[in-house]
């Protein structure tokens, strides 16, 4: 994956806040420019403190750069020592400090107030973004995916790019202009020192960028172990009851315990790199800085012995280059943490992109037909589907008349469930065609497509909500008086009166403080109160008892009046009045026709009879 496009794409949802970023930039020069200031006070000060006879009297021509800046500050501080003397001089050098300390600090202020604008919009942008491809995902990218890896990546991932990207944009911002401003005020007042600053610097860079490009590829190890401890807390809360009814709580937390010692290690092993940049910067620094002390000596040493010579330096001029040099270590230091930060940073960036660039595969035509009914019949014509190269369906033609009762059935395996999906487009056909009214169903729009229908499956899909907003889910404006009558004929509304604060009561999370005959009548309710043209049962009542499967039965009884139902079926008793049974074996129907029809062909559909006449 390439890594500097990845970073470009990051910087690209940081665009839309360009103002914010623009005023950060802004208020950083002004900073910059106010420490200058502070620092170029030090001259005069000392010139005032160790030569308070030699004093410039003659007005500097005004030009921009170093030389003249100091000359000026000498003339003015000299005119105050003339006219007031050189106590009122040295508080007015005091003052004039504290001001510009003051303005300094201000403008940096600013400068990280329009920033975090930037930073929690950017972070803002990038969740939005990755929450709405989840969801338009295939579902087949689930299959490859654990969720808990998912989990990680919208929330850890992105919240690693906040902490060591998106934090540091300010540093990469402030940090090169204010390096560059020190340079060229140090480049001033000596270009012979400031080159051979410029030499030593390049062997500090190549430690840093040396360690830091070992760091990203330990962060990216790390990552994936955490989104892999992750998918397994998500499995152990779904599956807790598998758990301890085999006794294996000490083998998952065995498990677990391992995936938790691996990433410590390797998290701790990651941070103590990261951690390591501080100091060995700053120890690169202070021998820098050492070296230039003595080479700047050197220089001044060789003006003492010959006052002639073009490359001179006063000891006030240098003393204060010192100063100006020593605050180039800040930058230098936060800019090679922030380099250490973002190659951290970019492994999770590696994981986000992957997301946000999986194939979508379910893609819709830009001049897609709208669908507002359903009229005349669903055909599958010799529709074929295969999933990794496995067959699931083979050859299967179908034609499902509108206001009639279609029923699959078969062993599991068999394709039923896939044949279904493929209609509202949850997977698309690898050959053949569907079509509802003559067109294939690829050329509608898919929201067209699936508001058509109306889905209840085995496993009944609720939401840590109210059952009225469970019931109304994906219909803004549904009134109560609506969601209480599709209540009524999903035979649901009886048990939902009877809760502590009846439609407005929390069912908790998948609707755990309800029955498995309670969660399916609900999830019923909610494909009633949509009135959907074409209603898909996935063995909406195989998972109940004998009651809530007759109180389901009756609901569903309800619900399929006049509508195009297709079924898939568990339990063959429940489809006997469908207009057609469809039998699937391996992918292929190898039986059809009303039940009594299939009875007497004596095949597959009559010996799935008789076992369960026999089961029963």
């Amino acid at each position: 994956m390439d890594k500097k496009r990845n970073f470009r794409r990051i910087l690209h949802y940081v665009k839309p806040y360009w103002f914010s970023v623009l005023m950060n930039i802004v208020f950083n020069i002004l900073a910059i420019v106010f420490s200058l200031f502070s620092f170029s006070m030090i001259v005069p000060f000392l010139n005032l403190l160790f030569n308070p006879d030699n004093l410039t009297t003659v007005r500097p021509e005004f030009a921009l750069d170093t030389d003249t800046l100091l000359a000026m500050l000498d003339y003015y501080v000299s005119y105050i020592i003339i006219l007031k003397g050189q106590e009122t001089a040295l508080v007015f050098i005091c003052l004039l400090l504290v001001i510009a300390f003051f303005l300094r600090n201000i403008t940096t202020y600013f400068a990280l107030y329009f920033m975090v604008g930037a930073r929690a919009g950017t972070i803002k942008d990038i969740r939005n973004d990755l929450y709405k491809k989840i969801m338009i995902l295939p579902l087949s990218f689930y299959s490859k995916h654990k969720k808990g890896d998912i989990m990680a990546r919208i929330t850890t991932d992105v919240q690693e790019i906040e902490v060591s990207i998106i934090s540091y944009l300010d540093v990469f911002i402030k940090s090169p202009l204010t390096i560059a401003a020190y340079f060229a005020y140090m480049l001033g007042v000596s270009w012979r020192l400031t080159l051979f600053v410029v030499l030593l610097l390049p062997i500090g860079g190549l430690i840093i960028g040396w360690i830091g490009k070992s760091l990203k590829k330990d962060s990216l190890d790390g990552q994936n172990r955490f989104a892999g401890m992750l998918a397994t807390i998500e499995e152990t809360i779904g599956g807790l009851r598998i758990i301890k009814a085999f006794n294996a709580i000490g083998y998952s937390s065995e498990k677990f315990n391992e995936q938790n010692g691996r990433y410590t290690r390797v998290i701790k092993f990651v941070n103590r790199k990261r951690d390591l940049s501080s100091p060995m910067s700053e120890f690169l620094s202070s021998i820098i800085i050492a070296i230039v002390i003595w080479f700047g000596a050197t220089l001044i040493l060789d003006a003492a012995k010959n006052p002639e010579a073009v490359s001179s330096i006063t000891a006030a001029n240098f003393i204060a280059y010192i100063v100006v040099f020593s605050q180039i270590i800040s930058p230098a230091k936060s800019f090679s943490q922030g380099f250490y930060s973002l190659q951290k940073g970019m492994a999770s960036a590696d994981r986000i992109f992957e997301v946000l660039d999986a194939e979508e595969v379910i893609v819709e035509k830009q001049d897609a037909l709208p669908l507002p009914d359903f009229k005349d019949s669903i055909v599958y014509n010799n529709v074929s589907f295969h999933y990794n190269e496995v067959n699931v369906l083979k050859n299967i033609d179908l034609t499902i008349p509108k206001g009639k009762m279609i029923a699959l059935v078969g062993e599991s395996g068999g394709g039923k469930s896939t044949l279904v999906d493929l209609l509202p487009r949850f997977y698309d056909v690898s050959q053949g065609r569907i079509t509802i009214d003559g067109v294939d169903v690829r050329d509608f729009k898919i929201c067209d497509v699936r508001g058509l229908m109306g889905i209840v499956s085995q496993e009944s899909i609720l939401f840590n909500d109210t059952v009225f907003n469970n019931i109304a889910f994906g219909l803004e404006h549904a009134t109560r008086e609506a969601v209480i009558e599709a209540a009524k004929i999903a035979n649901a509304h009886d048990f939902i009166m009877e809760m502590e604060d009846g439609y407005d009561t929390y069912i908790g999370d998948r609707g755990m403080n309800l029955s498995g005959g309670q969660r399916q009548r609900i999830s019923i309710a909610r494909a009633v109160l949509k009135n959907p043209p074409i209603l898909i049962l996935d063995e909406a009542t195989s998972s109940l008892d004998t009651e809530s499967e007759r109180l389901v039965q009756e609901a569903l009884a309800k619900v399929m009046t006049n509508r195009t139902s297709i079924v898939i079926a568990h339990r063959l008793s429940t489809i006997q009045n469908a207009d057609e049974i469809l039998v699937l074996v391996k992918g292929q129907i190898v039986e059809r026709g009303k039940h009594e029809e299939l009875i007497e062909k004596g095949g597959v559909y009559k010996r799935l009879t008789d076992l369960q006449s026999f089961n029963s």
